[in-house]
């Protein structure tokens, strides 16, 4: 058994959230929890086991080399701040960014961090699922010009679900989409590596989150609805 900890951080894939708070969560019954994951909805489960949650996006990419060795891509700046539902209060959070950055990893900590999340959210609905769906690395990608159609619309639609929850970017996705032509014009995103090797991806997390809380507010989200809906087909062919 784990003994009392102060913090815990996520950075499992989004489908194996529920699975990992419910063999840990004792451990943080007096601490708060830090997602790092991507998309959204993971909060939710995390504000089921603890009642001190904090909402954590990190922009740092890797890829597995194999079990235990991992290559880290590109850097990136970690943002988090409360989840409001069940909110960690901004002095823990502050106290977790100065561990992390003191460790070596750049943490800011925000009173609102919707808009880092967002940011990062749309900016991987477009790259992620068409990445995986063609296969491209993310800067190829972003360089082909009927993908990156796709890839604009994408953007548009979440960006305009955003300020529907009034939920102010952080920074624009689509100059995000643009950057990743010279900071990962062949870095394969997570999603592409989960599909190469045929395994689950946190498309409900990335796109799938957008299309609910469209229909929530009332936004009408259909290539993102596309693309989600093509990548669980995706999915279900290798079951076949």
């Amino acid at each position: 058994d784990l003994p009392a900890l102060d913090f815990g951080i996520v950075a499992t894939k989004g489908m194996h959230t529920r699975s990992a708070l419910q063999a840990t969560a004792q451990a943080f019954e007096a601490g708060a929890v830090c997602s790092v994951q991507n998309g959204i909805g993971n909060e939710e489960i995390i504000a089921e086991y603890s009642t001190a949650v904090i909402r954590g996006t990190t922009f740092p990419a890797g890829r597995l080399i194999e079990p235990g060795v991992v290559q880290w891509d590109t850097a990136g700046k970690t943002s988090i701040g409360p989840f409001e539902p069940k909110p960690a209060t901004m002095d823990p959070v502050r106290t977790l960014a100065d561990i992390l950055t003191e460790a070596g990893m750049e943490t800011v900590a925000l009173e609102d961090a919707r808009g880092a999340q967002w940011t990062k959210l749309i900016f991987n609905a477009a790259s992620n699922a068409l990445c995986s769906l063609t296969q491209l690395p993310h800067g190829r990608a972003a360089l082909n010009p009927e993908v990156r159609w796709v890839m604009d619309g994408v953007i548009e639609e979440g960006k305009a679900v955003a300020a529907a929850l009034g939920i102010e970017m952080e920074k624009d996705p689509a100059v995000l989409l643009a950057e990743s032509i010279e900071v990962a014009l062949d870095h394969k995103p997570s999603m592409l590596q989960d599909v190469l090797g045929k395994g689950p991806t946190e498309i409900d997390q990335l796109n799938g989150g957008i299309v609910r809380f469209g229909q929530e507010v009332g936004i009408d989200t259909p290539l993102n609805r596309a693309a989600y809906s093509l990548i669980i087909g995706l999915e279900a062919s290798w079951k076949l």
